[in-house]
């Protein structure tokens, strides 16, 4: 059942880095401007996001196998429609419509790993899930680089809206909810009941320094991997589309692995914090890196390097979870999911606005887009540092 919902959440990966592929093609076709690239790649995640507070309180009322079921044909939908996408405005109303109907999956297989497998196991398994989701990041590297260059971002797109019907019928066939302890205790309640109860979130104060870091970890890595990867080995360096494709696929294929390693290495609820601190920093120091840095061997060697460090940001998930009583634990997982993916498309809207800024001055877009991403990355771990922390983290220091 896991996997069949992981399905589901490696075409959502796809779809969320899909831009860097197809991102020449949509200026060639439609003539878009930096701006413009970055408020499609952003829509995704603008849409994602906001969809996350619906799609969490969806699953505790309805399940999560009916909230999947009923979002996940909206993607369907919205590929096809970006493959046969006539302006540009279409092809923005596709990626809306992908977006909310991706926004359930990987939630879904979060609070599935929370409710079915070990407490103590936590970190690991959804490592391990977001490791399993990143096949999606595989086929947006080479694989789709090909078909994109051979047959064109459209059959790109067509190719996703199948391979998302084959996914909501393995979890329409596979996926039934055992019986638990959640699910035999817990009654039903209304919508009314479930936004108050989300809205207590935001009287504990470290929910605060949760969500500023949560917006901006997964936000920097796929902001790059997502939207400017392409644009940078070509623009830069001229590389070619499927050599663009190649780097791509080679920090996918780390990042499958990484998530597991750091849930595997999870230093327990005492230190984790620092953890996140440290590793967001040097995540924030690889980008100013490769702002500066204008070597082509050097910046993929820099990509790289980023593609293992990124598997750290697992630990914010095994954070939200030691932060919150077992009665808080599924809306704090949604809350954080929502912020996570607003980040990601409050940073692709930022830097594409960067970009042309910078294009009009006679800047290096890319560099200022780098340099953009690191100034936030470490603005938002420095809040976090001094932030107040959750109550039940100190009582486990103690």
């Amino acid at each position: 059942m896991l996997v069949s919902l992981l399905s589901a959440f490696a075409l959502s990966q796809a779809y969320r880095t899909v831009t860097a592929i197809i991102a020449t093609g949509l200026q060639a076709d439609f003539g878009i401007s930096s701006q413009s690239l970055g408020a499609f790649a952003g829509l995704f995640g603008l849409s994602f996001g906001v969809a996350q507070l619906l799609m969490g309180i969806g699953m505790d009322v309805y399940g999560l196998r009916r909230t999947v079921l009923l979002s996940f044909p909206l993607a369907v939908v919205g590929a096809a429609l970006s493959a046969l996408a006539p302006s540009y405005g279409w092809l923005m109303l596709g990626q809306l419509l992908i977006g909310v109907g991706c926004a359930p999956v990987f939630l879904a297989s979060t609070v599935f790993i929370s409710r079915h497998f070990p407490s103590e196991r936590f970190a690991f398994f959804s490592g391990l899930g977001m490791g399993v989701g990143g096949l999606g990041l595989l086929f947006t590297g080479t694989p789709l680089a090909w078909v994109v260059q051979h047959w064109g971002w459209r059959t790109g797109f067509g190719l996703l809206a199948v391979l998302s019907l084959l996914s909501w019928l393995l979890i329409a066939w596979r996926v039934h909810e055992p019986v638990s302890a959640h699910t035999t205790q817990q009654t039903r309640e209304s919508w009314g009941q479930a936004f108050r109860r989300m809205g207590a979130l935001f009287q504990l104060p470290h929910t605060v320094g949760i969500l500023i870091l949560g917006m901006s970890c997964y936000a920097a890595f796929l902001t790059l991997r997502g939207l400017w990867l392409g644009p940078m080995l070509i623009g830069r360096y001229q590389f070619s589309l499927v050599e663009s494709g190649n780097v791509a696929l080679l920090v996918s294929l780390i990042s499958l692995f990484t998530p597991a390693m750091f849930g595997r290495m999870d230093p327990g609820p005492a230190r984790r914090r620092r953890w996140l601190n440290n590793f967001s920093l040097l995540m924030a120091a690889l980008f100013l890196l490769m702002a500066f840095l204008h070597h082509a061997a050097a910046n993929v060697a820099l990509i790289l390097l980023m593609g293992l460090v990124s598997g750290y940001s697992i630990l914010q998930y095994a954070d939200v979870r030691s932060s919150y009583p077992p009665e808080l634990t599924g809306r704090a997982l949604s809350l954080f999911t929502m912020a996570m993916f607003l980040g990601v498309a409050l940073m692709q809207w930022l830097t594409g606005i960067v970009a042309a800024w910078a294009e009009g001055r006679g800047i290096e877009p890319y560099q200022a887009v780098m340099f953009s991403i690191a100034a936030m990355l470490a603005t938002a771990s420095t809040a976090f540092r001094f932030l107040p922390s959750s109550p039940l983290l100190q009582t486990s220091k103690a």
